[in-house]
């Protein structure tokens, strides 16, 4: 029952959240580098926390809370590389945390999220209903071994692990390509994110800095993320792999991003 797609006739649809991620860094490095004493003062950070929490209360309504957990934790960082207050950043965490999982709770999705973290505890409980994803995945992976089974052998993506084209591709990657071929993979992930940090370091002004450090940060939370939720180390969530998943908001936005 989520809901996050917008539809617009037959042809045209959209996920909002991936345009609310970019629009949120432009935002941000646009108000900081104009600004930039607001993020150390209580009272200057009031407008980034009403954006922040209008964008987090649309995202649990949806439920996409892996995209929450995502903008949170970029917009943290860049309100840290933007001079903000580490006292206040404290007093924000300890009032937050707690407020977040309220919110959850009063929306009704307190279920859902106990659920998703019961399966990533013990898949095997329930094999074949909600830990059958988790499983399966473990498989392909598994079967790639150090060299993988080759382009175009999976086994799994044959109607046993559930969206092989999009959010679990990087277990096809390994089943495919083997462990070997996975580390060169993310290699080169770690090689553009170490690259964007560079260019922040040496951009000529603020805005431009912040830009960077935004996109950057954001591609390295959904490959980690993603990576994680894949071998099990993340409760199953939809976090999509950078350039690799399918999908159109996602790819068209990474693009834009670059």
């Amino acid at each position: 029952n989520a809901h996050r797609w917008i539809f617009i006739g037959k042809l045209i649809n959209f996920q909002p959240s991936e345009i609310a991620k970019f629009s949120l860094v432009i935002l941000y490095a646009h108000w900081m580098s104009i600004n930039p004493g607001s993020v150390r003062r209580i009272e200057g950070l009031i407008p980034y926390g009403c954006v922040l929490g209008v964008i987090i209360l649309l995202l649990i309504a949806e439920p996409h809370l892996s995209a929450m957990v995502i903008v949170v934790g970029m917009a943290l960082i860049m309100l840290i590389l933007g001079g903000l207050n580490l006292r206040l950043l404290g007093a924000a965490v300890v009032g937050g945390v707690p407020l977040g999982l309220l919110v959850i709770f009063v929306m009704g999705k307190w279920d859902r999220l106990m659920g998703r973290l019961q399966v990533w505890w013990n898949p095997e409980a329930d094999a074949r209903g909600d830990g059958w994803q988790t499983l399966q995945s473990l498989y392909s992976i598994g079967s790639g071994g150090l060299m993988g089974t080759g382009i175009g052998n999976s086994r799994q993506k044959y109607l046993f692990l559930p969206e092989p084209q999009n959010d679990f591709i990087f277990a096809i990657v390994c089943e495919e390509l083997g462990l070997i071929g996975a580390c060169l993979i993310l290699a080169v992930f770690a090689l553009l994110i170490i690259r964007g940090y560079w260019l922040a370091l040496h951009a000529r002004d603020k805005f431009g800095a912040l830009i960077v450090v935004g996109i950057t940060t954001l591609f390295a939370f959904q490959v980690f993320a993603n990576v994680a939720v894949v071998t099990n180390l993340f409760p199953v969530t939809g976090i999509s792999m950078p350039f690799f998943s399918y999908g159109g908001t996602a790819l068209i936005i990474q693009m834009a991003e670059m």
